[in-house]
């Protein structure tokens, strides 16, 4: 009987043994598990809609951003064709346009009838919007009395380099091309620059290129300027700011 009662126990124990040691895995596993768990769709559902709510938000305050926007456009004077320098306006030669932002200075267009009969100054282009500054004051012919206007092709080394500008008053002067002898000759003394186009040296390439001048001479210098125009001999030196032209715009400041 002592030998069974030997063995009785020591089955107890490692019975005993075993099921603490399965016990303690097994609360190893259920608290590693609960560290490492994933949320559930359960709980990302309303982060999800959290979400979903802000962009509908941010999707209506840019379509309120816009719609002010919007509601902010006005009317303007624009070009319906491109126009040269001297041209009379009529009324198919506007058309409408419409800006938001900073838009001062351009002609409204309940203000377009104003400006019917003036001229322009300068080249205007198609659906380019128009300012007061490129058209002739009410009353101001572009062509006085004894003057004219005339069109001067330049390059390199035959007008300031850096341009030339609307108003601005030069010296023309024709001088000797380069198979031919004498001395430079003034033909006049102080003529008015009234549109510019181009330019001497390209901005961005520094290339030579060339500048298109319209300046108004007295009438009685159209046939030796033109020819000196024509033949490429002719050079523009600007003179003072303030100079008195020889012909000037009737009702011009």
């Amino acid at each position: 009987m002592a030998p069974r009662c030997h063995y009785g126990r020591r089955v107890s124990l490692s019975s005993s043994t075993r099921t603490s040691s399965q016990g303690a895995r097994a609360a190893g596993r259920s608290t590693g598990g609960a560290a490492t768990r994933l949320p559930g769709s359960r709980e990302r559902r309303p982060a999800l809609a959290a979400l979903a709510v802000i962009l509908i938000l941010l999707g209506a305050a840019g379509s309120a951003l816009i719609a002010l926007n919007s509601g902010n456009r006005s009317d303007f004077v624009a070009v319906a064709d491109t126009l040269p320098p001297g041209h009379k306006l009529e009324p198919k030669d506007f058309s409408r346009g419409d800006l938001a932002g900073a838009t001062g200075g351009l002609i409204p267009w309940s203000e377009a009838n104003k400006y019917l009969g003036r001229y322009t100054k300068t080249w205007l282009y198609k659906d380019q919007f128009v300012t007061p500054d490129s058209l002739t004051k009410e009353g101001e012919q572009p062509i006085p009395a004894g003057g004219a206007l005339v069109g001067v092709t330049l390059e390199a080394g035959r007008a300031p380099s850096d341009g030339l500008l609307i108003g601005d008053v030069v010296k023309v002067i024709r001088v000797p091309s380069a198979n031919q002898e004498g001395a430079a000759v003034p033909l006049v003394s102080a003529a008015k620059v009234t549109s510019t186009a181009g330019a001497i040296t390209d901005s961005k390439t520094s290339a030579n290129g060339s500048l298109n001048v319209t300046i108004m001479i007295p009438a009685d210098d159209i046939t030796t300027v033109a020819a000196a125009a024509a033949a490429k001999t002719l050079v523009l030196v600007k003179l003072a700011p303030g100079t008195t032209p020889d012909v000037e715009r009737s009702g011009a400041n």
